[in-house]
């Protein structure tokens, strides 16, 4: 069995949308338009054709890999913990740096799910890493390209 992935509620949602749509929509589609192109005929020269096939790849190829990633999936909904201050997989972090007072806001997901310019870091990321099991009012040290950038926790939410 595959080790076990750690997924957020959320992302677990979007990918089940994902894959019902890809199989209820885009699946039957393709198959529609592979069928429109076999009436056309010769199907060695039939440009139609081949692109249906290779969307067709595609679409199965993704459907697979969702279902993949569901069924290793550990979903965490931390809405349903209590929130004790500690940052955990799936909290959302407020930082604010200790020598420039620029304040950022982080929510700590799983690989599929991050987004840097959503505010979302990958759970093996290195800030994530050097966040997690740490508390609120907690002053860390990130090692980053052009050095080293200490942050303090200032708040840990569950939601």
């Amino acid at each position: 069995m595959a080790d076990r992935v750690p997924m957020t509620k959320e992302g677990e949602s979007r990918l089940r949308e994902e894959l019902k749509k890809l199989k209820s929509e885009d699946r039957p589609q393709v198959i529609a338009a592979i069928a429109e192109a076999r009436e056309h005929g010769d199907l060695k020269e039939n440009a139609e054709y081949h692109a249906a096939r290779e969307q067709q790849g595609f679409i199965e190829g993704r459907i697979q890999e969702i279902e993949g990633k569901l069924a290793s999936a550990q979903v965490i909904d931390v809405t349903t913990m209590e929130n004790t201050g500690k940052v955990i997989f799936g909290t959302t972090v407020h930082l604010v740096n200790v020598d420039t007072d620029e304040e950022v806001t982080y929510q700590i997901v799983g690989e599929d799910e991050a987004d840097i310019k959503k505010g979302k870091l990958s759970i093996s990321s290195p800030i994530a890493r050097a966040l997690v099991g740490k508390d609120e009012g907690d002053v860390v040290a990130i090692r980053v390209p052009s050095g080293t950038v200490e942050y303090e926790i200032t708040e840990v939410e569950y939601i």
